[in-house]
């Protein structure tokens, strides 16, 4: 896993906005970008992301529509919102809804971002070793119910 660069796929309607995240973090994570949500979700299906940043504010799909979208299909990774408006009712919904990790206003800070990336993915390998965990502590029941009943049938 050392070396291995963190996966972020930025989705924005703006152009320019993809344009300026790819220049600042390509060198340090891999770099997806999407100009819609739908777009997103393609690449979603074809890669795996670690760490996704969402605008709030496109057309045809919200930010926070795309995040409930990612939860039924895509649920590992974490969900970082962006929104130029004070929108209170975005936040809420991006949280309750789009469970999202953070929330940062636009325009975004390099190196708020930054350390918002490096703590998502902090959170998503903590998840990720958990699941695996589980898997083990599944399997290991499993091994400790078959010796039990190999040893109440015999």
């Amino acid at each position: 896993m050392a070396g291995k660069k963190i996966s972020v796929l930025y989705v924005d309607d703006e152009e320019n906005n993809l344009f300026s995240f790819k220049a600042v973090f390509r060198v340090k994570y891999q770099v997806y970008t999407a100009i819609s949500g739908d777009e997103a979700l393609k690449i979603l299906g074809e890669r795996p992301i670690e760490i996704i940043i969402t605008d709030q504010r496109m057309p045809n799909m919200t930010g926070v529509e795309f995040l409930e979208k990612v939860i039924e299909l895509y649920p590992d990774p974490m969900r970082l919102l962006l929104t130029g408006y004070a929108d209170m009712n975005a936040v809420v919904d991006a949280v309750n809804k789009g469970k999202i990790f953070h929330y940062l206003s636009k325009p975004w800070n390099e190196e708020e971002l930054d350390i918002t990336i490096n703590r998502a993915h902090e959170a998503y390998l903590q998840k990720e070793k958990l699941k695996e965990e589980n898997k083990l502590l599944g399997t290991s029941n499993d091994q400790l119910e078959f010796l039990l009943r190999q040893k109440l049938l015999s």
